[in-house]
């Protein structure tokens, strides 16, 4: 190849290249704005009330100033090797411009056109479910994505749409009417010098307003962490644009695996472990504080024990306001009865069932850790974990999951966490489901059928309640047209939610009808019910927090009765078994946790993001603390301190214990990243 210096480095041709690389990042940025724009009109609906046009303008102009950012990188990744290529290889400066921008084209059009779906789902952008759906069934995904999000179609829409902005920023490369003015035009020298001095400048401030976010330095930067600025959280998850909403859960994902999202020192641990086990800060040795001594038993001691992790069973079916929508008419009932008690004030353990399940099997709080892959929890059952603790009164424990034993590495999981026995859908035979699992009534028939007069404690996890919603509930029975007629007019004709309703339909149905069967051939057996998790579904597009994020305690045997949990309890999946074994453990009976009984007075509940006692809710990482009242009313007044040392207390000891042990060393702190 022959190099010629002087026909390549000359002014005309570094402009030439820099420019294209302007016109592209003027290209991002308008379809990142235009995309935005978009994703508001349609969702429109998610926007809380009291938004007005000055909530929207404020969205589109911080959002437009961090796409700005993204814009940035996307031309800088297409521009260096063009730069390159344009002195180096001429003639194949053109592909890269197609390539590249074809590769970038197709992938933002693709995740633009799936976060819509993903915000219904999650009422987020894209968010940490990312990461944990990598870890998940990506055959099962990839099944509820082609049934329920019509894959295939969104797919040939997103290339499409790709096809066309490609076609686009083509055209509007090969546009150069200025530079062929310049070309024509010959200019004296002074305004040739003063012009490409003005274009370098435009350049460096294009460069200052891409680096930081549309501002000119680091002080008034907009990135992702300070540009949710409106009261509205659509808004705020609207101003991200996809890259960058992806940016944000790959850094919160870093901060998870790294443990960077707690920072507690060891004097920290021990002072708030101590203030919750309400003793003396006095010991290094971190189960010293979770050690507790039953008061006695309050019930008989019942021959089978169950904990019912309900999939997707929010809470606010349940509530008064929604008691004419027949989809709950099971719990209802079962509520109604002289042998069942209700907390309705009750958190999951975290967003998805995969804290739901390590809350019950260990009794530690979501703290950043994801116990079901940490080398740590195959090594030994934890001294909180709930299966051993309850063999040691005497119960074979199982545990009993509706999909494969591989999800999440479950099976392995609860029997290294000292579970005698795990039972999954390739124990039921040929039982009919969807790819998450066999539909619920098959789970409970094996799990009825298992059942003996030797006495066992029993976690059942069900999986009908989930995308893809492909359970015939009609043909079970489900009265559409009557569930219908009791909605909101503007919520009648979404026939997504009439099949997610369904769908809480039979999994109450056919929970309440387990319940029935179990009390008629063992009636000393004790049931407690609760949901993994809800956020999945409501009718209102932007629910108060305590429906959204809700779920039912459920607690009914022999021996229960109104009023087992007193009026103000509250709580969270960790304080579950604490409160099974303070109703039927022996006086003195030794046991270790972080949670606590709701049946001996327990008031509060916390998990990964939120708070919660019997007439408030809040989010757990503002500061203060902002209380939003569970009945609509007024914010009623908390304990600042006593709650932030509450929250604090079981994040940190749910932190270092299962990741260092239970020695407090601030050495173990060392090396960390």
């Amino acid at each position: 190849m022959r190099f010629s210096a002087a026909r390549h480095w000359n002014w005309e041709h570094f402009y030439t290249v820099i420019l294209k690389g302007l016109k592209v990042y003027l290209f991002y940025l308008t379809v990142l704005s235009l995309f935005r724009l978009f994703f508001l009109f349609w969702m429109s609906g998610y926007m809380g009330e009291g938004t007005g046009r000055q909530d929207i303008l404020l969205a589109l102009w911080r959002g437009g100033r961090l796409s700005m950012q993204t814009a940035g990188c996307i031309s800088l990744i297409s521009l260096i090797p063009s730069f390159l290529l344009h002195y180096l290889y001429p003639s194949a400066e053109k592909w890269s411009w197609r390539i590249i921008h074809g590769i970038a084209l197709t992938a933002l059009s693709v995740l633009y056109i799936a976060s819509f779906p993903f915000y219904r789902q999650f009422r987020m952008n894209f968010n940490q479910m990312l990461f944990t759906g990598a870890n998940d069934d990506l055959y099962a995904l990839l099944v509820t994505m082609i049934q329920q999000y019509w894959l295939p179609v969104r797919l040939a829409g997103a290339l499409l749409l790709a096809g066309v902005l490609w076609r686009l920023l083509m055209a509007w490369l090969r546009w150069t009417p200025v530079e062929q003015l310049l070309h024509d035009v010959r200019l004296p020298r002074l305004l040739r010098w003063l012009g490409r001095l003005a274009f370098l400048g435009g350049c460096y401030l294009a460069v200052l307003l891409g680096v930081f976010g549309g501002s000119l330095g680091w002080q008034t930067s907009v990135n992702w962490e300070n540009a949710g600025v409106t009261k509205d959280a659509f808004l705020n998850e609207a101003i991200l644009d996809n890259p960058q909403a992806i940016y944000r859960a790959w850094v919160l994902n870093q901060r998870m695996l790294a443990c960077n999202g707690l920072d507690f020192t060891v004097e920290d641990i021990r002072a708030l472990a101590a203030a919750l086990a309400g003793r003396r800060p006095d010991s290094d040795d971190l189960d010293v504080y979770l050690q507790k001594q039953a008061q006695g038993a309050r019930i008989d001691k019942p021959r089978h024990v169950f904990i019912i992790l309900s999939e997707s069973l929010a809470n606010w079916p349940l509530l008064d306001k929604y008691k004419d929508i027949p989809i709950a008419g099971g719990l209802r009932s079962l509520i109604a009865e002289e042998d069942t008690d209700y907390c309705p004030t009750f958190l999951p353990n975290g967003a998805s069932t995969v804290s739901a399940v390590t809350g019950v099997v260990t009794g530690f709080a979501d703290a950043n850790l994801y116990l079901t892959t940490m080398p740590e929890s195959f090594r030994e059952p934890y001294v909180t974990a709930s299966a051993p603790q309850m063999e040691k009164l005497g119960y074979a424990t199982n545990f009993w999951y509706a999909g494969p034993a591989t999800w999440e590495r479950i099976g392995a999981f609860t029997e290294a966490q000292g579970f005698d026995h795990f039972y999954s859908r390739g124990d039921f035979g040929d039982a009919p489901g969807s790819v998450w699992g066999c539909e619920d009534e098959y789970l409970y028939a094996q799990v009825l059928a298992g059942l003996s007069d030797a006495p066992s404690f029993n976690v059942i996890l069900n999986a009908s309640n989930h995308s893809p919603y492909d359970v015939d509930v009609e043909a079970k029975g489900f009265d559409r047209e009557a569930v219908r007629a009791a909605l909101p007019p503007e919520a009648q004709a979404d026939e997504e939610l009439l099949k997610e309703l369904g769908h809480y339909w039979y999994a109450d149905r056919e929970l309440a009808g387990f319940v029935r069967d179990v009390k008629a051939k063992y009636p000393d057996s004790l049931f407690v019910i609760v949901g993994d998790h809800a956020d999945r579904y409501n009718i209102d597009k932007t629910p108060p927090t305590y429906e959204r994020y809700g779920i039912p305690f459920i607690i009914t045997g022999c021996g229960i009765h109104k009023g087992t949990l007193p009026a103000d309890s509250a709580g969270s999946q960790i304080d579950i078994v604490p409160t099974i074994l303070e109703l039927i453990a022996p006086k003195g009976f030794r046991y270790m946790s972080v949670g606590a009984s709701l049946a001996n007075g327990n008031k509060r509940g916390v998990n990964y993001g939120f708070w919660i006692t019997r007439q408030a809710v809040g989010r757990a990482d503002t500061v203060p603390l902002v209380p939003e009242s569970v009945d609509g009313g007024p914010p009623p007044g908390i304990d600042q301190q006593a709650m932030e040392d509450y929250i604090n207390a079981v994040r940190s000891i749910s932190w270092w214990r299962p990741k260092y042990g239970p020695l407090l060393d601030a050495s173990k702190l060392e090396n960390r990243s």
